[in-house]
């Protein structure tokens, strides 16, 4: 293999690595943004399964993935706010509302698919018009011959659905949310102080649930994608962890937007490496077995979760429901 073909390989590997990351840059972004109010939230798989459920079935019914969107939307914030309800509302554990979550749309899911569509807990196989097409960037065609830079700009920075380009412009947008706005002020504020922030004649509540809205909105993104941009259908448990290694990425990336996209693109390019290394033998190694390459990206989700990235420091009232004195 030449240096040429060699470059084109790893520009197609990183092309599969921004595909991949993508569910995993808004999962976080949303975790990022509700651990910020102090509420911790195991539930983002849940979530981005029942919009990944919610916008393929809306889909496949009405051949529209803008409606599909809008569906997947709808639910993950009702799935949020449901979260508050129990742990905000009503002061209940944080952990055991998300593991409940996470359980209950994984069992509604299947069960939904199986009674609506008979397939097994899927959905039909979307058609074009029903999924996000691909966007080819102006210019993209006519530099497509070019060595090294057609290839990373017709292969690598073209050629995404419409949802791959928010998933990225999220990160400036979560960042200036967070760090340049009254409202991001507040949120950080909630999540290390709440006492000060009641002082101060700001709902906490309110803040929390707000957060847990933001939280929704990106989940339903993060489905929306898995369903009707990065494949054809809804498949039972389609999200396979993607929230859990979106958790690891956010504390990788230590509670701040860039470090977390990087710590996404990380993950993303082990999936996309172990795609590549399928059935392909290594010198002095042989050929890696298949089980090993897939299970790269959860191993590295304990290894970090474990405490290998050095100190990770959680917004102080992280997991805390706060209580309002009289």
């Amino acid at each position: 293999m030449d240096i040429g073909e060699s470059l084109f390989l790893l520009v197609l590997t990183l092309d599969a690595t921004v595909r991949v990351a993508t569910p995993l840059i808004l999962a976080a972004l949303a975790g990022l943004i509700v651990e910020r109010a102090g509420v911790i939230d195991i539930g983002l798989e849940g979530k981005m399964l029942g919009a990944a459920f919610a916008a393929a079935t809306v889909a496949a019914v009405t051949g529209s993935a803008w409606l599909g969107l809008l569906m997947a939307l709808v639910v993950s914030v009702l799935l949020a706010l449901l979260h508050g309800f129990a742990c905000i509302t009503h002061k209940g554990n944080q952990i055991v509302s998300g593991v409940a979550i996470n359980i209950m749309v994984s069992g509604l899911t299947a069960l939904l698919g199986v009674a609506w569509f008979a397939r097994g807990g899927q959905t039909p196989p979307l058609s074009d018009e029903a999924r996000f097409g691909a966007v080819t960037l102006p210019g993209a065609e006519a530099l497509a011959d070019v060595p090294l830079i057609g290839a990373i700009y017709s292969e690598l920075l073209s050629g995404h659905n419409v949802l791959v380009y928010v998933a990225f412009l999220t990160v400036p947008f979560v960042w200036w949310l967070v760090y340049r706005t009254r409202f991001g002020l507040r949120l950080r504020a909630t999540g290390e102080n709440p006492a000060a922030v009641d002082t101060a004649g700001i709902s906490v509540e309110r803040m929390r649930f707000l957060a847990l809205v933001c939280c929704g909105i990106l989940c339903g993104l993060a489905g929306a994608y898995l369903s009707t941009g990065h494949s054809a259908s809804f498949i039972r448990d389609m999200t396979a962890g993607k929230g859990y290694i979106a958790l690891a990425a956010m504390i990788f990336g230590k509670w701040r937007p860039v470090p977390v996209l990087l710590a996404c693109l990380l993950f993303g390019f082990l999936d996309a490496v172990a795609v590549r290394l399928q059935g392909v033998a290594l010198p002095m190694v042989g050929e890696v077995p298949v089980q090993f390459v897939q299970a790269l990206p959860y191993i590295l989700t304990v290894v970090l979760l474990a405490g290998f990235i050095g100190q990770a420091i959680a917004p102080r009232a992280s997991g805390i429901p706060y209580v309002k004195e009289r």
